[in-house]
């Protein structure tokens, strides 16, 4: 009678199932790790196509519209399809201003560019009690509201009452009574000293955190092999740095192109619309003419110039970082 009760372990009815529920929970498992990250970053896209996408879409599409103060009081939409891009494509001042942007952004990204990295070399040479003072000079500077900075700068270059021209004039120098904004050279002259003097901390406080996490054995390694500074720099430090002198070009080159609030207090884009930069251009179309489907397609088009300059820049800097 023993004999005839089948064992539990080699009885096929009640042999543990084991691997099957394994493998039911590993799935169960799998699908819950494939939906929950979505799940995670859901009220970010939320908030992003909130605060970005949905504006995008706006100006896009009042860029196909005629809207000025007469539409908006009356709230008629009228579509006019490609009419304010043939519009504004067709102006010979918009060709002008695009390329006086685009000319004024290099310059202004080179000064700062070539500034940061020179003072982020400096600040790690210097004592620390001078590197502190140094690194404090640069927040403070960095931390300045851009409308008081821009007119602590027009005193110091103002015709009558500035001090760069008190100071040169008593070094010897015929400067007194210039005028800094006679000309629009001069006058670009002026914001970009502005945008730059601004712009400086944050590159070289960035270069100074990125010399710090380099090696130094990599440096004395090259002095003793018989490198120079140069060479050092070139060969070494350059290199190493290069993903973030991308990052910062990236990021100053964006920030100077749509830069506006300098450029308008200075002198409004004079004289004779001589510094008028493309962002002023749309405000001058849109807020100051009430134009405002002509300015969207402005907008549009300022995009568009500035993202496939960018895609370009990151495309060669991916070719460089795989080869």
């Amino acid at each position: 009678m023993l004999a005839e009760r089948a064992h539990p372990a080699t009885d096929p009815a009640r042999a543990p199932q084991g691997p099957a529920p394994a493998r039911r929970s590993a799935r169960r498992r799998a699908v819950r790790s494939g939906w929950v990250p979505y799940l995670l970053i859901a009220p970010s896209l939320v908030a992003i196509g909130a605060l970005f996408a949905y504006p995008v879409f706006l100006v896009v599409r009042i860029s196909f519209q005629r809207l000025g103060l007469g539409e908006l009081i009356r709230r008629v939409t009228t579509y006019v399809g490609l009419d304010n891009y043939r519009q504004i494509l067709s102006d010979p001042t918009f060709g002008a201003v695009v390329l006086r942007t685009v000319l004024f952004t290099a310059a202004c990204v080179t000064a700062t560019m070539v500034l940061g990295t020179a003072i982020g070399l400096l600040l790690v040479r210097l004592s620390r009690p001078v590197r502190l003072a140094a690194q404090a000079s640069l927040v403070l500077a960095w931390a300045v509201p851009i409308i008081t900075a821009t007119v602590l700068w027009q005193w110091l270059f103002d015709q009558t009452y500035g001090v760069l021209n008190w100071v040169l004039s008593a070094v010897g120098l015929d400067f007194e009574g210039h005028d800094w904004f006679a000309s629009g050279l001069s006058t670009f002259g002026v914001i970009a000293t502005i945008i730059v003097w601004q712009a400086v901390p944050f590159v070289a406080l960035t270069i100074q955190a990125g010399l710090l996490a380099i090696p130094v054995d990599y440096h004395e390694a090259a002095r003793i092999d018989g490198a120079g500074p140069v060479r050092v720099f070139t060969a070494i430090t350059a290199p190493l740095l290069r993903p973030i002198l991308v990052v910062l070009t990236f990021l100053s080159t964006i920030w100077d192109f749509k830069v506006f609030a300098q450029v308008f207090a200075v002198r409004q884009g004079g004289p004779n619309g001589a510094t008028i930069t493309l962002p002023l251009y749309l405000y001058n179309t849109g807020i100051a003419s009430s134009r405002f489907g002509l300015a969207a397609a402005g907008a549009v088009i300022m995009v568009a110039i500035l993202a496939v300059a960018m895609v370009a820049y990151l495309r060669r800097m991916v070719r460089t970082e795989l080869t």
